[in-house]
This record gives C-alpha cells, structure tokens and sequence, in this order.
C-alpha cells in the first residue's frame, strides 16, 4: 500500500481571540508537517454562528504572520481542497447526515429544550444514549408520516449519531499509545441542527479530515468524548483505511495551583496568554498580547515549543529550523506543562542577547525619538551594544539609557549620601583638569591617563569612580565609566562633571 503524504491541520473557531495554548498546539502540527516534508492546512470552524465574533478570523491569521508559522493551504491561502470555511461547506455536510440517516447509523431528534431539562430532573446523569431514546421524541419512538409531517410544518430537529453499547472502542494515540473506551459512556451525539442547516464540530471534523486527506490530528482538547466518537463516525462511514493518527497534547496548566490556563491567570500575574493585543468588540475589553508586550516571535515559538515536549537534550535555545530537525512528537508529555511565564521572560532577554544590536537599535529608535531625542541611528545602536545584556525587552532599555542622551537634571539622594564623599567636589575638579587634556577621547585614550593620575594622586579607585559616575549618570547604576564617557564626549561629560559639583558641593 503506497505510503500517504503528511497532511495535518489547524481548524479554530473565530469566536475570540487565539489562546496560546492554541498556538502551541498550531506550531507542534508545523513542526510534524515541515519534518516529514507533508502539508499544514489551515481551516476555521465557524459552524456555531451563535458564537462568531467579527474580526477573529483576521486576527487568528495576523497571529501566525506575525509568529512566523507559515501554511500551505486554507482559509486565504487557496487550495484544491476548499472551501476551508465550515459554513461554506453545508451541502456537502448535509449529503453525509442523509447517508447516515438512510444506513440506519443516526436518526432525527425533535426533543425541545425543555423537554430536555424536564428529562434531566427526572432522571440523575441523564444522556442521551440508548438506554434513553427510546423515552424520547425522535424518528426511533414516532412514525415515519409523523416524523416528516412534522419536518413539513417547519419544527426544528436535530440529527443524532446512534452509538452502540457494548462496544469496545479502540483509539490509537501517538502520545498515549493505545486507549481503549466504553461505547457506553458516550453519548447520542448531535451531527446537525436544522435550525441554521449546519452541522456540529463531530460532523465537520470528521468529513473535513477524511476529503482534506489529514493523515495525523494533533490536538490540545480534551480526551473525551470526541476521540472515541471519532473513530466511530469513521467506521460508520466505512472509512477505517484512511482513518488518521491521533495525538492529544498535554494542556497547559496554570502558572500556580490546579487547572488549565486562563486569561484570568494572566490578569492576575500580568503575563498575556493571547499572541497579540485583542480589543472585544461586544465589550471595549482589552487583552495584552505578546507582541505588544514586548515578546519576539522567535521567543515566543522557542518557549511555547517546550512546553509539553522536550528534545532529550539540554538545549533550550532553538530556531524554528532547529525546532523542526528535532521535533519528535513521541517526546511529548502525557502530563499537563505548567506555564512558566518567568521562562517566557528568560527566552525574551537571551533573544534579545543573541540578536544584533543594530537589529535592536531600530526597535530602539522610535522610542528615543519619542522622547524628544534627535539622535543617529549609529549612536543608538551603539547604546543598545552597552546595554542590551541588562534588559528583557527593548521597552525597558529607554529608563536605563536616557542619562546617554539626557544629562542628569537631579542625583540620587541614596546615591549622593553614599557615594560623594566631603573631597568628591575636589577630586571632580581635578578629573575635570585631567580629561580636558585629553585629544584621544575615546576609552583607551581616557583610560591610562586617568588611572595614572589616580595612582600618582594616591585616590581610592572606587571613590572617584564612583563620584564620577554620579556625575555623569545622576546614579550609581551604567556600563563603565570610560564607556560612558566615551560616548557623551570631552565637552558633554565635562559640562556634566562641572554641574554636579555646583550642585553637590
């Protein structure tokens, strides 16, 4: 039997923003795709128009542009096996509900919510399922000119698969290996609601998955009861042989204590868990994203790809190349990943390290400018080169650095109590002497000319230096002082020396 090519996909639903947990999920479908050299399909599930959100679709998509996750076919990408859009594909969903329906293997539900509920209260852990269907109103219990008398004056149904009990349903896992399940414990599924001619997610899936010819799904939901119900809709079709591989990945946990992952959580902690900022358009709310927060998407992938999955190695930093060279989705973790946020902070700052400075210089840049500074792009970047190992994000380099661009216009009262000493004022008019003699500005012409005045002087290092910096910087904090020197100048630094000692005395 001729070997099918990898076909995996990613179908959400636009009903809000993408989780990131969502994410993780979409980058391990990647990573499985671009590994074995197959397709990543992209496919939105948008049959629950109750809960369609405008603007979501848009905003899933920007999402993997900007995080560099690139699909082969889908919604906006084309393709030969569209539409990619659930609502567009009603005729062909309903062609398979009526072959279903005329096999015997589902049948019509004209069940109304309340009589729903009313069966709920009478019997305790009511499902809907064998024991119960025949106490029910659908094509089971009622006749046929009853059932399509009923379907002629316009009552609403819904289509329900029929499960058999006392069947063992065998699912094979990539992650878990072989689970076997209870037909009994699942339910007479809804396929269809005529109420707006669609069918549900089980339905849709299923039928998408076997004309996408997805060989593997690699998902984060929760176990049951699809998984078992899947592989029983694929036998009911008769479609064992080209039944796909499951892996059901391990979600990811709350930072702290039990449970899954909120939005909640990242409110509390303030870490976002969406990829980019949402604005709600029913409420105004906005969420953070980390784009917005900062994050590169290089950071981002790198954190979340270990999440639930490591390489068997000690390696943490990954390109998204190396990712794909190593991904071995056996590798991946049963057991719930905890989102280790602070990590996702560690990932950014060795980003940031690893990143030329004058890739960052231009992130940089606007925020200078921003602040009133008219400054070269060279000189920026060379700030980012002496400050860029103290930071996380190119956000937090603009408090740490004004003092390059803006002369100190106070000092630090801890600082001035601890570091200017009675005779600072006088050994700063001697280095302000000292400096000015100098031609060669740079730091190995400043640098042995003023260590050889404090050695001939018979001054303690750290209290000039320290005075200088003061200075110079307006606190005890900053990468060397010939550094700083260096860059600001001989007239700049001497014009700040002579001010600090007016003001400090």
């Amino acid at each position: 039997m001729e070997e099918r090519r990898v076909r995996v996909r990613f179908a959400p639903s636009p009903t809000g923003p993408l989780h990131i947990g969502g994410v993780r999920t979409a980058l391990y479908n990647y990573l499985f795709a671009r590994q074995h050299g197959g397709d990543f399909v992209f496919r939105v599930e948008d049959t629950d128009s109750n809960r369609f959100v405008p603007g979501a679709e848009d905003y899933i998509i920007e999402s993997f542009r900007w995080l560099g996750i690139k699909f082969d076919e889908g919604v906006s990408f084309g393709g030969k096996h569209g539409p990619y859009r659930q609502s567009e594909r009603r005729a062909i969903y309903k062609k398979y509900v009526d072959q279903l329906l005329a096999d015997g293997k589902a049948y019509i539900a004209f069940d109304t919510p309340e009589e729903l509920e009313a069966k709920r209260n009478e019997i305790q852990n009511f499902q809907y399922d064998a024991r119960t269907r025949l106490q029910m109103s659908n094509s089971l219990t009622l006749d046929a000119a009853e059932v399509q008398r009923r379907i002629n004056d316009g009552e609403q149904y819904v289509v329900r698969f029929m499960v058999m009990p006392g069947q063992e349903v065998h699912v094979h896992d990539l992650i878990r290996g072989d689970v076997f399940i209870k037909s009994d414990i699942i339910d007479d599924k809804v396929l269809y609601k005529s109420a707006d001619e669609l069918p549900t997610y089980h339905l849709a899936n299923i039928v998408d998955d076997h004309l996408m010819e997805i060989t593997h799904v690699i998902r984060g939901e929760e176990w049951l009861p699809s998984s078992p119900l899947h592989v029983l809709l694929y036998e009911a079709f008769g479609w064992q042989d080209t039944m796909p591989a499951f892996a059901h990945l391990p979600l990811l946990l709350k930072p702290e204590g039990k449970g899954k992952l909120s939005k909640r959580d990242g409110d509390r902690l303030g870490f976002p868990v969406f990829p980019l900022e949402w604005h709600d358009p029913k409420t105004g709310e906005v969420s953070s994203g980390f784009r917005e927060s900062g994050y590169f998407p290089e950071a981002v992938i790198n954190f979340l790809a270990l999440l639930g999955w490591n390489p068997g190695t000690e390696q943490e930093l990954f390109s998204l190349d190396e990712l794909v060279g190593a991904f071995d989705i056996s590798r991946c973790s049963k057991a719930g990943a905890k989102f280790d946020y602070q990590k996702g902070i560690w990932f950014n700052h060795e980003y940031i390290l690893r990143k030329d400075s004058s890739e960052i210089a231009k992130l940089f840049a606007p925020i200078v400018a921003n602040n009133g500074i008219d400054e070269s792009m060279e000189r920026v970047t060379q700030v980012v080169a002496m400050m860029k190992d103290r930071v996380n994000f190119v956000k937090e380099l603009w408090p740490l650095c004004s003092f390059f661009f803006i002369p100190p216009t106070e000092y630090d009262e801890k600082t001035v109590k601890k570091r200017w000493k009675e005779y600072s004022a006088q050994q700063m008019s001697e280095l302000a002497e000292v400096l000015s003699s100098i031609d060669d500005f740079t730091v190995e012409g400043q640098e042995p000319v003023v260590m050889q005045w404090v050695e001939s002087k018979g001054y303690k290092l750290g209290d000039v230096m320290n005075a200088f910096r003061l200075a110079l910087v307006g606190i005890g904090k900053g990468p060397g002082m010939f550094d700083i020197s260096a860059f600001l100048g001989k007239e700049e630094t001497l014009r700040r020396l002579q001010r600090a000692i007016e003001i400090l005395k």
